[in-house]
């Protein structure tokens, strides 16, 4: 059995990156717990206000514990950083924040964004997460991945940051209906085709990502680091 924790930036990025790992995982009797940071919301107003935003956050809420159900995570914890606004806060804060989680849950496996997304949330939570589980002694973490997110990492035009170049794929073929379900329950948060966060659009890449690596649907990662 491995403790595992998913690190993502807003509701939604947990299961576009890595909902069909996360019940793959769920399935072998791992122990995932998901941290989501920032409430996903208000970047769409004029000026940050989470009192005209209440209904939309407790629906955005609702569905990531919802979706941690369908995937058979352990446990949901959702913070309530400002949305697409990480760049506002001290890093150090965003940091103690991850250390704070590591310490509770000794994760093995942490799952967190990818360095070169355009969204600028997924970089700084990236940062922190490795500031939080540099390898010192004592440091539970062994293995250390980043996953793509529809409608952010491809969006990131070449030579801008680090382009993603998996090489670690996850056979979620026995999970892809799964994570169809689970992001089917991000209702507010889902596009129609032919937009990259369409429900179409990621069977497409769960199917490309399959055929990759020779599986019918899978999940692809940068491996950052490992220790055996």
């Amino acid at each position: 059995m491995a403790r595992v924790l998913v690190v993502a930036a807003h509701p939604d990025d947990e299961v576009l990156g890595c909902g069909g790992t996360i019940a793959h995982h769920a399935d072998a009797g791992d122990q995932v717990q998901v941290l989501i940071v920032a409430e996903g919301a208000t970047s769409r107003q004029q000026q940050r206000d989470r009192n005209q935003a209440t209904e939309e956050l407790s629906a955005l809420a609702q569905a990531a514990k919802q979706a941690g159900g369908i995937l058979g995570a352990q446990g949901v914890e959702l913070l309530d950083l400002p949305d697409n606004r990480l760049d506002s806060l001290d890093r150090l804060d965003l940091v103690k924040q991850i250390e704070e989680r590591i310490a509770r849950h000794q994760p093995q496996l942490v799952y967190v964004h990818h360095a070169g997304d355009v969204n600028v949330d997924h970089r700084r939570l990236h940062e922190a997460v490795i500031t939080a589980s540099r390898p010192t002694p004592g440091q539970p973490v062994r293995r250390l991945l980043s996953f793509e997110v529809a409608s952010s990492t491809e969006w990131q035009p070449p030579g801008s940051a680090p382009a993603f170049q998996p090489n670690w794929f996850v056979d979620i073929s026995a999970q892809w209906p799964r994570k169809r379900e689970a992001l089917a329950a991000y209702t507010s948060e889902m596009r129609p085709w032919p937009h990259a966060r369409s429900l179409e659009a990621l069977e497409h890449l769960a199917r490309w990502r399959g055929a990759q690596v020779g599986v019918e649907a899978a999940e692809a990662f940068c491996l950052l680091r490992q220790l055996v």
